[in-house]
């Protein structure tokens, strides 16, 4: 399993899960961690400004206590996903679909051949990834109207 954080231009933290390893609160807030010092040193004028923010579906793991506890301790803007909504993870308008595309067919003989490989198509234009966040938009947007009309 791959984890990813990305903002409209680059990817700015990635990780695979290792073998055996479930995503619980423990591990992520591990995640987390090492995702605000990869903000602060790859993209210093963000992490100065504070005016990042962070997107991630209401997993149990992300909607923890402790999760939510050291989000706030450490200025973490989370942008609220809507209940029962999977599909508006923004990776899954750019990110994954560009990967499938480019490992579709592929037979490799060790994990490590499939983490090269998926490192190696995580090279995605900025385009792609502004685009990516324009479908996402689109579909808040969607998802806002129909539950208007449902209340």
């Amino acid at each position: 399993m791959l984890i990813s954080f990305f903002n409209a231009n680059v990817i700015v933290h990635k990780e695979f899960v290792p073998p055996g390893q479930t995503v619980t609160q423990q591990f992520y807030l591990k995640v987390l961690k090492r995702l605000r010092n990869s903000v602060w040193k790859k993209q210093p004028e963000m992490w100065s400004s504070g005016e990042w923010f962070l997107h991630h579906d209401n997993a149990p793991a992300h909607t923890a206590l402790s999760v939510q506890q050291f989000l706030v301790k450490n200025n973490m803007t989370v942008i609220p996903h809507p209940s029962f909504s999977p599909d508006l993870a923004p990776g899954n308008f750019s990110l994954f679909p560009h990967m499938k595309v480019q490992m579709k067919g592929k037979h490799f003989a060790e994990v490590s051949e499939v983490k090269k490989k998926t490192l190696g198509v995580l090279n995605i234009s900025t385009e792609e990834f502004q685009k990516c966040f324009e479908e996402v938009g689109k579909m808040l947007v969607q998802v806002s109207r129909v539950k208007r009309r449902v209340l």
